[in-house]
């Protein structure tokens, strides 16, 4: 038993066709939510809701999108509003390019704010002013241990997350008392593509050096 029903509430949740975003789409299933899934791949969304079907008697929709680009945002917000208003929005991406300080470029450091921090502020935005006219909502996101202590090789996560924990807490306070929680988690090592690919990245670094 999950300890918590959230029959006829709509969850929303973002990089979910693998790793944590398709994770939490699973756990909010079983929790009885209805899900909409959004990810870059159609294929991979289409095998994601297949399997939280044969597992929750729910309804699965999904949005295919990069949420790095604007017009993108722009449709999701509005396939979003034919679906339905979310109660619950939970805000996963992959990671930026790995690399040190010196060797990130401006155009990386631009990249990374679109893919960390720019469609968290977009869709939440537009999600939040139905749950507060409902007095109801739940936001999550997912962000990273590099919040508390950088982690080598991976100098734009471990920046522009931090970023993420500003707008947790200053959205925790604006919203809390409209009946919205907001929250952030930091996951630590989970082995998912981009942990793979961060580690192959570091021992290949390791060999070279």
């Amino acid at each position: 038993m999950l300890g918590i029903d959230l029959s006829g509430r709509l969850a929303f949740t973002t990089a979910s066709s693998k790793g944590i975003g398709f994770g939490v789409a699973r756990v909010l299933a079983k929790a009885g939510a209805d899900v909409i899934l959004l990810s870059r791949t159609e294929e991979n969304l289409k095998k994601a809701g297949e399997e939280i079907k044969t597992e929750s008697d729910v309804e699965v929709s999904y949005i295919v999108a990069d949420l790095t680009r604007r017009d993108d945002l722009e449709r999701t917000v509005k396939e979003l509003k034919n679906i339905g208003e979310p109660d619950v929005f939970f805000f996963s991406t992959g990671g930026p390019k790995p690399g040190h300080f010196m060797e990130i470029g401006i155009e990386d450091w631009e990249k990374a704010v679109d893919l960390l921090l720019y469609p968290a502020v977009y869709l939440t935005k537009a999600l939040a002013p139905a749950m507060i006219e409902k007095s109801f909502g739940r936001i999550v996101y997912s962000t990273s241990i590099a919040i508390r202590e950088p982690i080598p090789n991976i100098v734009l996560s471990n920046v522009v997350r931090i970023s993420m924990a500003g707008l947790v807490r200053t959205l925790a306070k604006e919203l809390g008392s409209k009946g919205i929680t907001v929250n952030g988690i930091m996951p630590g090592i989970i082995r998912t593509d981009r942990m793979i690919q961060l580690a192959k990245d570091l021992a290949e670094r390791r060999k070279n050096g």
